[in-house]
């Protein structure tokens, strides 16, 4: 019966709206007088209320979605634009409330609760992120070393898949930090209208602000990780291409000399003493060869075959 009771209040202060449900949003217009068509998408205050958007990463399982939301803060009332009615994310902000009834008396006690699941939210969007980049790092060890567990060398396109997933994980990582910076951004609209009308929640807002900081901090970090990462991967494949490249010049180095005698030879000269030698084509062999091993003498001196 007292849940019941906190549903009711939970509603009185709270109207929930499907983006996609146009009946939903002119009924809301028409109940409080929000209007999200005239905010559009931005901050924006009218007489009664302040529009706050927030875009947001949802983790399904291993798939992560982008969804916009709109809050609109009244004094007695929050209205909600979000993708559908129910709102997944928002179940843990029903939980926080049903354990501090005392958060439902108030239109900002209730965004408070809703940025809170949010901000949740988001840091479990980051420490899936951070999952799989640590599923990766045998995989970027492998990179860096240059061969898999089978001893082969691996190649650029061995890694298209390691470095696909990568791009994938910091482009989450970098909406989580946008998402943030918006979280952040509605935090401080809601510490500034709940004012000195409710020192105990005005306190919980300044953990929240500390709290999405950190989680920001983190995506932050996660971030710097996958750069890191990826320059790593980056690296190892240049390397690996340019001693590629210096296998072929020291295989036109070791040829060309003998490619040089081998066209002197293929000339048509009237007089050829080596023609009319016994041994003329052992001598003429065993010249290339020596022409073939002077180059390569020389580049292992010098290092180069390292």
């Amino acid at each position: 019966m007292q849940k019941d009771q906190q549903r009711e209040q939970w509603k009185g202060r709270w109207i929930q709206v499907a983006a996609d449900d146009s009946a939903a949003v002119a009924k809301a217009r028409a109940a409080t007088g929000v209007d999200f068509e005239a905010a559009g998408g931005r901050v924006w205050e009218s007489d009664t209320f302040v529009h706050l958007p927030v875009v947001v990463n949802v983790r399904d399982g291993d798939t992560i979605r982008r969804e916009r939301l709109v809050f609109a803060l009244g004094d007695d009332v929050l209205v909600t634009l979000q993708p559908a009615t129910p709102f997944t994310p928002f179940d843990k902000a029903l939980a926080r409330m049903r354990r501090l009834p005392h958060l439902a008396e108030s239109a900002q006690g209730v965004m408070y609760t809703l940025l809170y699941a949010l901000n949740e939210a988001q840091e479990r969007v980051i420490d899936h992120a951070s999952d799989v980049l640590e599923h990766m790092s045998d995989e970027i060890a492998l990179a860096t070393d240059g061969y898999d567990e089978r001893g082969v060398e691996i190649g650029v396109s061995d890694m298209q898949d390691t470095i696909k997933r990568m791009n994938a994980a910091e482009e989450i990582v970098s909406r989580s930090q946008e998402s943030q910076l918006m979280l952040a951004r509605a935090a401080r609209h809601l510490r500034a209208e709940s004012g000195t009308r409710d020192p105990q929640l005005a306190a919980l807002i300044d953990v929240l602000l500390a709290d999405i900081n950190g989680v920001k901090d983190h995506a932050s970090y996660e971030h710097d990780k996958v750069r890191y990462l990826q320059q790593s991967i980056m690296t190892s494949l240049d390397v690996k291409q340019n001693q590629i490249v210096k296998v072929f010049t020291i295989i036109t180095a070791v040829f060309l000399p003998p490619t040089l005698i081998a066209t002197f030879y293929g000339m048509n000269f009237t007089n050829m003493p080596e023609l009319s030698w016994d041994h003329g084509f052992l001598v003429t062999t065993l010249l290339t060869f020596v022409a073939a091993l002077i180059p390569l003498w020389y580049i292992h001196r010098r290092g180069w075959l390292r």
